[in-house]
């Protein structure tokens, strides 16, 4: 058979036993133990018990001489049976899956396998056509380029670091300072800056900011620029004429290193720079530092309090809780009546709060002998320095007679009092109302977001029940309800866009809140203007310095260039003086410039050599700028005319008249920019294009009686109506009126380079903030969240939040104005060493501020025992 084992071996082991010479090679290559690598140890023993038992069979008892030389032969054994079934056969393989199932598991592959594939084609073509649509989405935007910039931090200095105005070294902005933007260079440079200033920044503050004592605080009536009221009687309090109105007072200078203002200017205004308020002397007067058993906000008791004793040095701690702020303007205006023009005859059911003046001359003589009395508490002298005026008065018919306006605060009946507010609603009434003698009234104009559920105009004492369940007790007689179902009823007809969603109609809150100003104003025809005032505005000086000189610049501006000027931001550091800026605006509109909204407007055409870039201006406002169609204008024939052309005038036209409209924002053109709300205009003819139209962000502004009964009769007959914070710019540019934007003080909080500042926030058209999309207004609005002015600032809050004394980003606080940490190193609002005492603010105009959370004192147990102060004291 050879060597190699027979493919017939399955057949030979079924033949009969015979004979074959015996060969060495042959059992030496002998396959057997081939087959029992097939078998195991129990098939061997139960083949072997089946074989005979001889052992002259047995090939293992087999002896080399039953084998034989290479002659003989040998009997030899059968093979064994290739028995392969059964048990035996899967002993080794008794894992092996049945057929079925080997077949759903090969479907259930080949079709995953093929699904996939599937998709993969799919997601392709899918991409592709999202590729060829310009559906495909962009990658994230960086960030801005202004959260790079450093913050400053020399706010949060204290009154122990007070210098003369002269001698602060502003933190900034400085001259000469290297401006580092963009690119990963830049970047590096100034990192290895900062990181080098924080290496030398411990030896600057030991060198440059100096702690000295707490110095003494002075009374608001002795700063010799603040605005006076002629001819004006004093104003109590209360009704015994016992308690006089409280004082603020202020510290001079500023904390060293202050920052000073990047936008408006204290010069043109003539608003105080060189003085700054602490927390008790603003807020002292009106509760804050004293508990509410004596008549205080329970607030501010606790806190670094050093000199602050002296808020109620000169008059005593006054006690709120019984103070009826109604009846005090009234009693304050009676006292004065002989200031004012006589008003008006009031329109029949007006409801809310109401302070007119007497028009009956007896009366009012009558009342004039009654406030000449001498009180008991008060003498001539101490009256006249309170007031800052002559003990004599002329008789009221040698004096002029002048208007009154009304401060009306928008809120709602959900709004939460909290004390800050409390406190902020005192002094506007304190130093508006009172402090003028009568001259302007504060009032609380309050949406019912439920009427429904508060039927106020069905039932008058649901009216009044609702004022006494969601208002103080002491501003309880200042409110006048409206609701959007009001609204409603007497502006029907107005076809609504619906353009920020089903939630907001034309007549609710957001869009529509100017309609609420505009009956009001119909209402009450005893004021000549109305300021229309946010509940979240804080003013950290005086308001009646405030306002009063915001409007006395405002009348004194001409009307040549003035919706030019409106336009724009002024920026002292790179506009100069207001001059200059004046004849910048000029140059800038009548000429154009070269700005992002028209850099490709002249590319030179395919087959035409390189051209030129031209320079296109604009028409200066002159006049009133009505709509491109005649049956859009309503009662115009007696709207302002020029006197002369706009090249005739001398800057004369407009100067001694009374603003109708005033904003703290400039009031920039929306066409043509990314804001929101730009074509949120309704009731004009739209098929050629929209109306000419300006707005301005905040709606804090003031509107003369002319303007909103304007507003007022559009919406009523011609159903005309925009977006509030554009309805009343809009309204003054169609009927010629004066608008003026009052370029307040604006601080920023970080280290911008202060001309990429200014062409950031005047990026519009021809040098304007508006009229293109390279606006700041719309979705560049991020550039403004590090000012003190604006909707959505953060800024601002935390500046207030940390001049209150809390913490804030873990930073300030009580021990913060208490102790020095002398282990803090390096630049930045955190690692301010701290100890300077409380902060120190100039005046300034923050919003938005929103829900300030002090720690108040638990209110006295009913039957407590209180101790009285003594308002004679």
């Amino acid at each position: 058979m050879g060597l190699l084992s027979s493919p017939l071996r399955s057949r030979q082991q079924q033949l009969p036993l015979y004979q074959r010479p015996g060969s060495p090679s042959k059992e030496r290559y002998d396959d057997d133990d081939d087959d029992d690598y097939y078998y195991s140890e129990e098939d061997d023993s139960s083949l072997s018990s089946s074989r005979p038992s001889q052992s002259g069979y047995n090939s293992r008892n087999v002896s080399d001489s039953m084998i034989g030389g290479s002659n003989g032969g040998a009997l030899l054994l059968p093979k064994r049976p290739n028995n392969r079934t059964g048990k035996s056969w899967f002993s080794r393989y008794r894992f092996r899956l049945p057929t079925k199932l080997t077949r759903y598991v090969l479907l259930i592959v080949v079709s995953t396998t093929l699904l996939f594939i599937l998709s993969l084609v799919r997601a392709s073509q899918v991409e592709n056509w999202k590729v060829a649509n310009g559906k495909v989405p962009t990658r994230p935007a960086p960030p801005p380029a202004w959260e790079k910039f450093p913050f400053l931090e020399r706010y949060y200095g204290g009154i122990r670091t007070l210098v003369p105005l002269n001698e602060s070294e502003p933190e900034y902005p400085r001259e000469n300072e290297p401006i580092l933007l963009g690119g990963p260079g830049s970047r590096e440079e100034q990192d290895d800056e900062n990181e080098k200033r924080s290496e030398s920044q411990p030896r600057e503050r030991v060198e440059t900011v100096q702690k000295k004592a707490v110095p003494r605080s002075s009374v608001w009536s002795d700063y010799r620029n603040r605005s006076r009221e002629p001819n004006m009687k004093q104003c109590f309090i209360d009704a015994a004429k016992q308690i006089q109105a409280p004082e603020l007072r202020y510290y001079e200078g500023r904390p060293h290193g202050f920052p000073t203002h990047i936008g408006g200017s204290y010069e043109i205004l003539n608003l105080p720079e060189d003085i700054c308020f602490e927390r008790y002397g603003r807020y002292g007067p009106y509760g804050f530092g004293y508990s509410a058993r004596m008549g205080g906000l329970g607030t501010g008791e606790h806190s670094e309090n050093e000199g602050a004793e002296l808020v109620w040095d000169s008059r005593p701690h006054v006690d709120f809780r019984d103070v009826d702020w109604a009846e005090t303007q009234r009693r304050c205006l009676q006292s004065n009546s002989h200031r004012f023009k006589a008003e008006s005859t009031r329109k029949a059911g007006s409801p809310g709060f109401v302070n007119t003046v007497p028009e009956s001359n007896k009366k009012r003589k009558r009342d004039q002998a009654d406030t000449t009395a001498p009180t008991p508490s008060v003498n001539t002298e101490a009256q006249s320095s309170a007031t800052g005026e002559a003990s004599e008065i002329p008789s009221g018919d040698s004096i002029e007679k002048t208007g009154r306006t009304a401060i009306v605060f928008r809120c709602w009946d959900e709004f939460f009092f909290r004390e800050d507010d409390i406190a902020n609603l005192r002094s506007m009434i304190i130093e508006l109302s009172l402090g003028s003698g009568g001259r302007y009234d504060v009032h609380l104009l309050v949406q019912v977001r439920n009427d429904a559920a508060y039927p106020i105009w069905a039932d008058q004492e649901a009216y009044e029940q609702r004022i006494r369940d969601v208002i103080p007790k002491e501003f309880q007689g200042l409110v006048t309800l409206w609701s959007e179902t009001q609204m409603l009823s007497l502006y029907q007809g107005i076809h609504d866009k619906w353009t920020v969603g089903p939630d907001h109609s034309v007549h609710g809150s957001y869009r529509g809140l100017v309609m609420a100003m505009q009956h009001f104003a119909y209402r009450h025809p005893e004021y000549d203007h109305f300021w229309h005032w946010e509940m979240d505005v804080r003013y950290t000086g005086h308001y009646h310095d405030l306002l009063t000189k915001i409007e006395s610049w405002a009348k004194e501006q001409p009307r040549k260039g003035l919706w030019e000027r409106n336009a724009r931001f002024y920026i002292p550091a790179t506009h100069g003086s207001w001059d200059d800026f004046k004849h910048l605006a000029r140059v800038q509109t009548e000429t154009g410039t070269l700005s992002a909204d028209n850099v490709w407007g002249n590319l030179p055409k395919l087959g035409e050599g390189e051209s030129q870039q031209t320079r296109k201006g604009d028409r200066s406002v002159w006049g009133p700028v009505r709509p491109s169609d005649e049956n859009d204008w309503f009662e115009h024939k007696d709207d302002p005319v020029p006197p002369t052309t706009y090249e005739s005038d001398k800057y004369q036209w407009g100067v001694g008249e009374e603003a109708d409209y005033i904003t703290l924002n400039p009031m920039f053109n929306p066409e043509g920019t990314t804001w929101g709300l730009r074509d949120d205009i309704t009731g004009f003819n739209e098929s050629h294009a929209l109306p000419p139209r300006r707005a301005s962000i905040i709606t804090t502004s003031r509107m003369s009686r002319r303007l909103l009964l304007s507003m007022h009769r559009a919406t009523t007959f011609k159903k005309q109506f925009a977006f509030a914070e554009m309805w009343p710019a809009t309204m003054a540019l169609h009927h010629g009126y004066k608008a003026v934007f009052v370029p307040h003080p604006l601080f920023v909080d970080r280290k911008w380079p202060i001309e990429f500042l200014a062409s950031t926030l005047n990026a519009g058209h021809n040098g304007a903030t508006g009229g293109a999309r390279a606006s700041v207004y719309g979705a560049r609005e991020h550039n403004l969240r590090g000012l003190s002015w604006f909707y959505n600032t953060g800024f601002a809050p935390n500046l207030y939040r940390r001049w209150l004394g809390l913490r804030v980003n873990n930073d300030g606080g009580d021990e913060f104005e208490k102790t020095e940490d002398t282990s803090r190193q390096g630049t930045g609002v955190g690692a301010m060493p701290g100890g300077e005492g409380r902060m120190c603010l100039p005046p300034m105009l923050l919003h938005p501020i929103k829900e300030v959370e002090l720690a108040v004192e638990a209110p006295p147990d009913e039957g407590e025992q209180t101790p009285e102060s003594d308002p004679t004291a």
